[in-house]
């Protein structure tokens, strides 16, 4: 196994990323002893310097806190919604794949129907009716990506229950929650934790996008989506307002895609 990563350069380079934005969101806020919305009205587009190692913002904000401060917002949100969305998924898709026959069928075309809509527009509009904020963010992105996990653990479920523990199992007596939770879920962790890794990236972009067009986290909590949406007016007077955000997002989104990527090569299949 040690080998094998090893020679995984995906999974290595990923799970370096990823072990950044975790200790910049979970240390970070210590060690950037600056609070993140703070307006000193002195430092107005103040340069990088030893007090601001990335200047400070329109209100005299420091840049370097609230980019450590939106990693935390943006892995905490991201990290609910792939959980809830796994969690509602595989308990959708597990239960439509072990009923069968008219039960799997109204199912898995109700799953049909949702995913027939934009996942993004569908976010959209559910942020726009329940308004911005935190909690609402992570229920307009969650009802975007629960029918992927759905589909991923129907679809597995259907090749599992042939096995023959499964088969003897069943012929035991054991209860379907039984079978779902004992014998089939943990078969399903590998193609599960390939579709999480990559979903987070996923979001990540989502929540973004939605901070950026004022759906998502209120200002002034810092987010890089309305870091961006700030910063976009002053980009020729100071673009790092843009481009910090923008990198952070770019940088977080390409580890969880290599990470997903070298687990997926590491557990011998892709997805």
């Amino acid at each position: 196994m040690t080998s094998a990563i090893r020679r995984n350069p995906s999974l290595t380079a990923g799970s370096a990323l990823i072990a950044l934005l975790i200790l910049s969101g979970s240390i970070g806020p210590f060690v950037v002893v600056a609070n993140p919305l703070t307006v000193d009205l002195s430092q107005v587009f103040a340069a990088p310097s030893h007090a601001h190692w990335l200047g400070c913002d329109s209100l005299g904000r420091d840049l370097l806190a609230r980019i450590v401060w939106g990693a935390r917002l943006s892995l905490g949100v991201s990290t609910a919604v792939v959980a809830l969305s796994l969690t509602a998924g595989g308990l959708i898709g597990g239960a439509a794949a072990l009923a069968g026959g008219r039960i799997d069928g109204f199912v898995m075309r109700g799953v049909d129907i949702v995913m027939a809509f934009p996942g993004f527009l569908l976010a959209i509009a559910l942020a726009a009716i329940l308004g911005p904020g935190l909690v609402d963010l992570v229920i307009a992105l969650t009802a975007m990506g629960w029918t992927g996990y759905a589909r991923l653990v129907r679809g597995e479920i259907l090749s599992l229950r042939e096995r023959e523990y499964v088969e003897a199992a069943r012929a035991l007596g054991a209860p379907p929650s039984r079978l779902l939770f004992r014998h089939l879920m943990p078969g399903l962790a590998g193609p599960l934790a390939v579709q999480a890794t990559l979903g987070i990236g996923g979001i990540i972009v989502a929540e973004s996008a939605l901070s950026f067009l004022g759906l998502g986290a209120r200002p002034p909590t810092p987010s890089w989506g309305n870091m961006l949406d700030a910063g976009r007016a002053f980009i020729l007077v100071a673009p790092l307002l843009t481009t910090a955000p923008g990198v952070a997002i770019g940088l977080s989104v390409l580890g969880f895609n290599l990470l997903g990527d070298g687990l997926a090569q590491l557990i011998g299949r892709r997805h």
